[in-house]
């Protein structure tokens, strides 16, 4: 019996979550397809109730549809509670079952994959969506110094940090108050990069010495954001297909109850 998941998202035929789901099939033998659907814009939770009357068993879900997904679930982790944003869908006897696996595939990534230091730091986050929400509680339960959400509305920013403001020290800052601000680590969490685009223009400013930029979103070649961090000054960099290998790890054991080993996938997408 062959188990059906998909990724789900608009767009998505950039998707690399096929790829990267099948390497971990042939290392723990498991028998899985895995597809890309795209969702109409305004038709998310149709296109996921009829994955799931053809027999899907579970979804990982991209932009822009991590808050319906959250609406969508009839039981919910604490993990996707927390964040207020689902990621993961499991198909369950009573229905959808919401987590989400991206702030723990970020900060795997970040620390133990690319050796950065988040604890004592000062950590900015561009972007207050369902990607940000996925990501400011492992964010914080990391120790940084300060956490800053920068956001082209504002008041989306400081709704975002207000609810996570009891778990560590977390602001909200406009794109002009950044202005003669620096930062150690800056995270993109827009969806511009997703979309090919350049995101907001930030100050030029916002990267301190020795500083690192991250890019959520992943493409064969740097980023927008990528490119305008090296100009202005980002030491290191990378973008999120780390964080996407990780992530995917964790939804692949909370479908299946096995944690694939990232190690030789990392290798096989990134050989140097």
């Amino acid at each position: 019996m062959t188990d059906r998941y998909a990724v789900i998202g608009n767009p998505i035929a950039h998707s690399k979550s096929p790829l990267i789901h099948a390497a971990f099939a042939r290392q723990t033998g498991a028998a899985i397809t895995y597809e890309r659907i795209l969702a109409p814009l305004d038709g998310f939770a149709a296109a996921a109730h009829q994955f799931a009357a053809d027999g899907g068993r579970g979804l990982n879900v991209t932009l822009p549809f991590k808050l319906e997904a959250f609406a969508l679930a009839a039981a919910l982790s604490d993990r996707a509670r927390t964040a207020g944003a689902v990621n993961t869908l499991r198909r369950d006897a009573d229905g959808w079952f919401g987590d989400n696996t991206d702030g723990v595939g970020l900060t795997r990534d970040l620390q133990d994959n690319l050796g950065v230091v988040l604890g004592g730091r000062d950590v900015l986050v561009l972007g207050a969506g369902g990607a940000a929400r996925g990501i400011v509680a492992p964010l914080l339960a990391a120790g940084p110094r300060t956490l800053t959400i920068a956001n082209r509305t504002v008041a989306r920013a400081a709704a975002l940090a207000m609810d996570f403001a009891r778990r560590g020290e977390v602001r909200a800052a406009s794109a002009g108050a950044l202005e003669g601000r620096s930062f150690d680590v800056v995270i993109d969490a827009t969806s511009a990069g997703i979309r090919g685009e350049a995101s907001v223009p930030w100050p030029a400013t916002l990267f301190a010495p020795g500083a690192f930029a991250y890019d959520l979103s992943y493409a064969d070649a740097p980023t927008a954001f990528l490119r305008w961090a090296r100009a202005a000054g980002a030491a290191r960099m990378a973008d999120g297909l780390g964080m996407l290998i990780e992530q995917a790890a964790e939804s692949f054991f909370v479908w299946r109850g096995v944690r694939p080993d990232t190690r030789p996938v990392l290798t096989l997408f990134r050989p140097d």
